[in-house]
Order: C-alpha cells, then sequence, then structure tokens
C-alpha cells in the first residue's frame, strides 16, 4: 500500500489548527445521549451493546475496514466485502474510503506528526481523539484524502457509503426501538457507539505508549494485553506494524486474537482466499 501512497503528490503544508465545531457538538450529543444509559438500563439492552459492538466493531471495523480493504491480508467474494462494508460504516467512525486512506498513511509515516492523521508524537489526546476535532482539510475532505485510497475510490458503492454512511443509523435505530423501545435505542446506538469509538481510538493512542514490543520497528508500537481484549486482537499492535500485511495479530499461544478467529472460520469456509498468516521463517 505503501507503493501506491509514495507515487502520489507531496502533501500542502499544513494550515492552522482550527477546532470544528459541528464535530465537537455531534460527538458530544452522542456522548450525553449515552448518560441516559442508567435511566434505560435492562439486562437485555446491554446485551444489544455487546452484540453490535462485536458485529460492528470487531467484525465490520476489525475485519473489514482494517484487515481486508486496508492491508488486503485475505479476499473475500465481491458481495461479502460490500456486506462487511456496511457493518464497518454502521460503526459511526467514518465511511470505508475515510478510514481506509487514514489507516494508509498512518503505516506509511507511522508517528510523522505531519503526515501521520493520528500521530502519537503529538500526544495521547490528539492521537485518541484530537486529530478528529481539530481536522486537516488533507485527512478530511473527500477531494483529497480519496488519493490515499484510490483503488477504492474508483468504486461507486464505496464512494456512495463513504458519503451517505451516517443515515445507516436511522434503519438500526427504528429496528432498536421496534425490538425494544427506548431502552434498546439508547444502548444499541448511543452507548454502543461512545464505546466503541474510545475501543477504537486507544488502538491509535495507548498501544504507541504502553505495553512490550516483540519486534524493533520504526516506530512506538506496542503490544497491550488489555486492549487486544477490548479491540478483538487489534492491541498486538507492535506485531501488526511489523507486518501489517498478515491477517493475523497475535503470535504467542496466548495472545487472544477474536478477529483472526472470524477469518479462520471464513476461510474454512471457503470464504476467503490468499489469506496472508504469519510465516515461521519470520
Amino acid at each position: 500500500m505503501t507503493d501506491s501512497l509514495q507515487a502520489l503528490p507531496e502533501t500542502p503544508q499544513p494550515q492552522p489548527l482550527r477546532l470544528n465545531w459541528p464535530a465537537l457538538t455531534f460527538f458530544g450529543a452522542i456522548h450525553l445521549l449515552a448518560l441516559l444509559a442508567p435511566w434505560f438500563f435492562s439486562w437485555s439492552a446491554l446485551g444489544v451493546t455487546l452484540l453490535l459492538h462485536w458485529l460492528f466493531g470487531s467484525i465490520g471495523v476489525c475485519l473489514g475496514y482494517h484487515r481486508l480493504l486496508s492491508h488486503r491480508s485475505f479476499r473475500v467474494p465481491q458481495w461479502l466485502e460490500y456486506l462487511i462494508t456496511i457493518l464497518g460504516a454502521l460503526s459511526i467512525q467514518g465511511g470505508p474510503i475515510f478510514w481506509v486512506a487514514g489507516h494508509r498513511l498512518h503505516h506509511a509515516y507511522t508517528e510523522d506528526e505531519d503526515k501521520d492523521p493520528y500521530s502519537a508524537r503529538k500526544g495521547f489526546w490528539w492521537s485518541h481523539m484530537g486529530w478528529i476535532l481539530y481536522p486537516r482539510p488533507e485527512f478530511f475532505e473527500a477531494r483529497q484524502y480519496q488519493r490515499y485510497a484510490p483503488d477504492m475510490a474508483r468504486d461507486p458503492f464505496y464512494q456512495w457509503l463513504d458519503r451517505y454512511f451516517l443515515l445507516l443509523q436511522i434503519p438500526v435505530a427504528v429496528l432498536l426501538y421496534v425490538l425494544g423501545g427506548w431502552s434498546f435505542v439508547i444502548y444499541g446506538v448511543f452507548v454502543r457507539a461512545v464505546v466503541l469509538w474510545h475501543t477504537t481510538w486507544l488502538i491509535n493512542s495507548v498501544t504507541h505508549m504502553w505495553g512490550y514490543r516483540t519486534f524493533e520497528t520504526h516506530d512506538n508500537s506496542r503490544n497491550l494485553w488489555w486492549a487486544a481484549i477490548l479491540t478483538y486482537g487489534e492491541g498486538w499492535h507492535n506485531n501488526h506494524h511489523a507486518y501489517p500485511h498478515w491477517a493475523k495479530c497475535s503470535l504467542r499461544w496466548w495472545e487472544l486474537d477474536i478477529t483472526w478467529g472470524a477469518i479462520w472460520l471464513l476461510r474454512t469456509l471457503g470464504l476467503a482466499q490468499d489469506v496472508n498468516t504469519p510465516d515461521p521463517a519470520q
């Protein structure tokens, strides 16, 4: 992926950062609505949160946005790729072209303060969520970030999904209301979104600060066990930065990688091909 990035035009000099008030309002409103959770609690609603956190997080983001689309560490049929990408879009972490473009830049220029969208060298809060609240045009304007994921930008479906992914929350909210009323909506949309945001963002922040290093990479990526549990295997971040095109992030027997389990199942069913896995010689 880095070869295609290197062939792109030089990134312009960054402009002074400005707080994006619409973004602050949006994320602030979702967080405030999630605080209604104690008044709408039920065990079934909590179960909905956990189920959707896994479905949109592990399958949609970790397996789909990350290992399948960003790194092409395996292949699935086109119809299944589209379905998995829809699950990723339901995570409310941006459209697929936006997410993939930013992640490829992160790997191409890891921790560079100008070219890595969420460089950990700029501090915990910047890498965790500051980069979203103080957006730079080259990372957030579609006409600019699309050049970092040209393979996806050519696909009309991904173009549509990149533009309208937020609309997918409407049928989800309606379905949840029909199934369980406002309790399911509060937990299945707002609580789920907040928890999934922060667990995903932990990979940008804490796994470049704490943990152990199996490989001497040219960055400060770390393996952090509790982040791996919260993110279905993504917390083995040093392993991933050493070999980003592996479909499996874990190496040792005790490094739990739930997302790899889903990929293994797809391969067993004949739905995943060309699965890149660790080479014992390496």
